[in-house]
């Protein structure tokens, strides 16, 4: 419910501050009084975009606010998606700077165009004459049916359901894809992963062959310093071992004489055993080590064939070359097995289908059932609103494909007098007749679902006096679950209200500014009179006006 307005510098609005009521409120005024720019600067507060022309004064910038008690409107879930702070007095604050530049703003947080006007269509749903053509739209009517028909879990399931069922068919699409492209590359990729798996490729293979190429290569250098190495160590009476089994001798001589001789000779038999250890080794390493070009020859082959395995996908290392075979591997799997996987995914497709059609025949038939119920309670509003040949022919049939409300092709048809053929409500309405179904529709909506406040803007336009005061009687029904408002010229739609506001201009300063109050009983009658029977008011004017407020 909107509870409060405030509206700063905007076009013919210098200063408006003006608090609301639930129920029934009428706003009335002259003629370019600016009612259409009140709407226009709620609209700036609901999402609209907004240029430079919308400031009055372009060296300040415009502030509008709106305020609206939300609690009613299970939006929690909203504020929570857009991490904005739910608060049940929520303000929607719109500023557009001298520069241009326009901010938006919820409960102080500011957020983006986007989600002011998400959050706006929730909260306030204004109706003219333009936005009436909506009727005239299958997926309006389908809702109006669907509200009536109460389907709201149905058409949850529905859509949950019809997103899956998309996401299958994309599913099933890429592996057709992938395998119209993977049949051409297969025959390549198998003869490159059969290359890799020759290879025989493990971990560590690379510098294990290399150190052994590196010795090999080298056999006679590394005999050659073997033997220097043996000799250095075994030479008659010079050799390391020779010395140092003789130094052995004498300090096993000195230990007896101290400790510290002691702690030596323990020192140099533990230098003894470790050269002995290591002559005997040399000797063995001497021993396996010759020339083998064979092996030489094998270990080239098996080298150059990496060297040319890693040239030829574009790494540096064995381990890369196993991911490239592994994802190699992947791909020829992948379009080994693709026909099993295609055909899973085709049923995985039928039976998500035959679940989709069933929903779709259970909202059909929903909305079936309720047909002759609608077409009566239109009429029947209608026939009170002065169309009282009015007539539908509303149909349901299957369409040929899923949409995201149902399987239906919705036929909405209207005439207005007897023997008249039907037509589609866009061809055969006057604006007029499309505002009264509108009225009487919203009206329906409002006995099954929570609406927004609702703002009719003219929408009488065009009918008598009469009918308007039943127009203006559906309102004033409708708010006794719901807030109203009603822009209208009409005195008879203007009386029904519980409140009563007038927009209208004064001069402030030398400029005509954009005023806007709430009227007492005694201006209620004023203005209603003015309204019937001009400036003047007439006795008999100002009798009418009494007795419009006195209706129930």
């Amino acid at each position: 419910m909107l509870t409060h307005l405030s509206i700063k510098n905007y076009a013919l609005i210098n200063d408006i501050n003006v608090s609301f009521s639930e129920g029934f409120t009428t706003i009335t005024g002259e003629t370019g009084a600016g009612k259409s720019i009140l709407l226009g600067g709620l609209a700036l507060a609901l999402g609209k975009r907004a240029d430079m022309s919308s400031l009055q004064n372009d060296q300040q910038k415009c502030v509008i606010e709106a305020e609206f008690a939300i609690s009613r409107y299970g939006l929690r879930q909203f504020f929570e998606d857009h991490d904005l702070d739910y608060e049940a007095e929520t303000i929607l604050r719109r500023e557009i700077l001298p520069s241009g530049k326009s901010r938006a703003f919820v409960n102080d947080s500011p957020v983006t165009l986007d989600i002011l006007k998400s959050l706006g269509e929730q909260l306030v749903d204004v109706h003219s004459q333009h936005q009436t053509l909506r009727l005239t739209e299958n997926d309006f009517q389908l809702k109006v049916l669907d509200a009536l028909a109460q389907n709201k879990e149905r058409l949850q399931d529905y859509t949950q359901q019809w997103t899956a069922f998309k996401r299958l068919n994309v599913e099933l699409k890429e592996l057709q894809d992938f395998q119209d492209g993977a049949n051409k590359e297969h025959d390549y990729n198998s003869f490159l992963l059969k290359e890799l798996e020759s290879a025989k490729l493990q971990g560590g293979v690379q510098e294990s062959l290399e150190s052994e190429h590196e010795q090999l290569s080298n056999v006679e250098q590394i005999m050659e310093l073997l033997t220097q190495g043996h000799q250095l160590m075994n030479r008659e009476q010079l050799g390391i071992v020779e010395q140092i089994q003789e130094l052995k001798r004498v300090f096993q001589n000195l230990s007896q004489y101290g400790s510290r001789y002691e702690a030596l000779n323990e020192r140099i038999q533990s230098v003894f055993i470790e050269v002995d250890d290591i002559a005997t080794e040399l000797e063995d390493v001497q021993s396996t080590v010759e020339a083998n070009p064979q092996r030489l020859e094998t270990i080239n082959g098996e080298l150059q064939q990496l060297y040319d395995l890693q040239k030829k996908h574009q790494v540096s290392s064995v381990e890369e070359l196993i991911q490239v075979r592994d994802e190699l591997e992947k791909k020829v799997d992948a379009v080994e097995n693709i026909d099993s996987k295609i055909a899973d995914k085709e049923q995985e497709c039928i039976q998500a289908e035959k679940v989709l059609e069933e929903m779709a025949t259970q909202i059909r038939e929903a909305r079936n059932s309720i047909i002759p119920q609608l077409k009566s309670r239109l009429q029947d509003s209608l026939y009170v609103l002065g169309i009282p040949s009015a007539t539908f022919k509303i149909e349901v049939n299957p369409s040929n494909a899923f949409k995201s409300n149902g399987k239906d092709e919705l036929t909405f048809l209207f005439s207005a007098n007897k023997g008249s053929a039907f037509g589609e409500l866009k061809k055969v309405a006057s604006g007029g007749e499309l505002s009264r179904i509108m009225l009487t529709i919203k009206s329906i909506l409002a006995q099954y679902e929570q609406l927004p406040t609702l703002m009719f803007d003219e929408i009488d336009t065009g009918v008598s006096g009469e009918i308007s005061g039943k127009m203006g009687e559906i309102m004033q029904e409708m708010s006794e679950t719901m807030q109203i408002f009603s822009i209208t010229h009409l005195p008879q739609v203007a009386s029904k209200g519980k409140h009563q506001f007038k927009v209208f201009k004064q001069e402030q300063g030398g400029i005509d500014s954009t005023q806007m109050r709430q009227l007492s009983e005694e201006e209620r009658i004023a203005e209603l009179a003015e309204m019937l029977g001009g400036k003047t008011l007439s006795d008999s004017a100002m009798a009418h006006a009494r007795e419009l407020l006195k209706q129930p």
